[in-house]
């Protein structure tokens, strides 16, 4: 990682990480109906230390956009719900078994399983109220729940996880064949994680625009972006896994390779892997020049996207 993108997107995080905390922990000060431990845990999964990229490439997004940032934060606070939703439920047992998350005791080993399921059930539905509630006029509302909702849904997100789950891109279907070519496994792998891990960046990126009365043209160039840096993304984690350690990621790694899974680094090998997010962030980088300067924001973040360490 080179030191300009670390002190970069460390300003970034520094100007709106302690904003969109705030945020988060106001929408989950939830009143007495709400149990006790579940609060706790939906809070503790939240409010966990984090990059909070995904709320900020929303804000930023409207800032690109010349929105208000103030009318975008329940957007910001909604898709970083879905994501920590997300993240409970991956790593129960049934999926993918994982014991840290963020360097920290995942949610069902800080509570247990139960719990850690109805975390995610509370942090998806409150997401959809916070969208419905907060985000105006009603219409705008509206349009970015239904945004929310395909992005996390059956055909994206949860379709992603589905096929990594059921081993779909995994190495006894795909990776271990030698009969199918590299073009077909690489076009595979890129649509599972344009679903698993790019749809909830790009949504991010589109409800900062929705929140900003952005043109069409200027979500087509969100949308853009927000596909080149999601892919990059998928891949340094993939790079990650095999390159790095668990006390930097703060997660376990080389589960892939443990799995079979089929990733990039498999696939292409690292130096490709790492070839082809080079080029994908300098692609998404000229998708923002019609914003100007107002998006010297979204290109930190997409630089940071293919220096990071964890």
């Amino acid at each position: 990682m080179t030191a300009s993108s670390v002190e970069a997107f460390r300003e970034l995080a520094q100007r709106w990480g302690p904003l969109i905390d705030a945020a988060l922990s106001a929408r989950t000060d939830l009143g007495e109906g709400c149990p006790t431990r579940l609060r706790e845990a939906m809070r503790y999964s939240l409010l966990a230390p984090g990059k909070r990229l995904r709320p900020m490439l929303t804000l930023l997004a409207a800032e690109a956009c010349g929105g208000s940032v103030d009318a975008a934060m329940p957007a910001a606070c909604a898709v970083e719900m879905v994501h920590a939703y997300s993240l409970i439920h991956d790593d129960l047992p049934a999926m993918d078994d994982d014991d840290l998350r963020r360097g920290r005791p995942t949610c069902h080993k800080q509570f247990d399983e139960a719990t850690a399921i109805l975390a995610g059930d509370g942090l998806l539905t409150l997401s959809f109220e916070v969208l419905a509630r907060e985000v105006q006029p009603p219409e705008r509302g509206a349009a970015c729940c239904a945004a929310l909702a395909r992005a996390a849904g059956p055909c994206n997100m949860v379709g992603g996880q589905a096929d990594d789950v059921c081993g779909l891109a995994a190495g006894e279907d795909a990776g271990n064949d030698e009969s199918k070519p590299q073009s077909s496994l690489s076009d595979r792998l890129v649509f599972l994680h344009r679903r698993k891990t790019g749809a909830m960046i790009g949504v991010s990126l589109r409800l900062g625009g929705l929140c900003s009365d952005a043109s069409a043209d200027q979500l087509d160039a969100l949308d853009q972006y927000g596909q080149r840096i999601g892919l990059a993304f998928q891949i340094t984690d993939d790079l990650l896994d095999v390159r790095s350690t668990q006390e930097i990621v703060g997660k376990r790694v080389g589960k892939d390779a443990e799995r079979g899974k089929l990733t990039f680094p498999g696939l292409l090998g690292l130096d490709q892997s790492a070839q082809h997010a080079e080029q994908l962030i300098a692609n998404a980088c000229r998708c923002l020049e019609p914003f100007g300067r107002r998006a010297e924001g979204l290109g930190t973040v997409a630089r940071y996207v293919l220096d990071r360490d964890r």
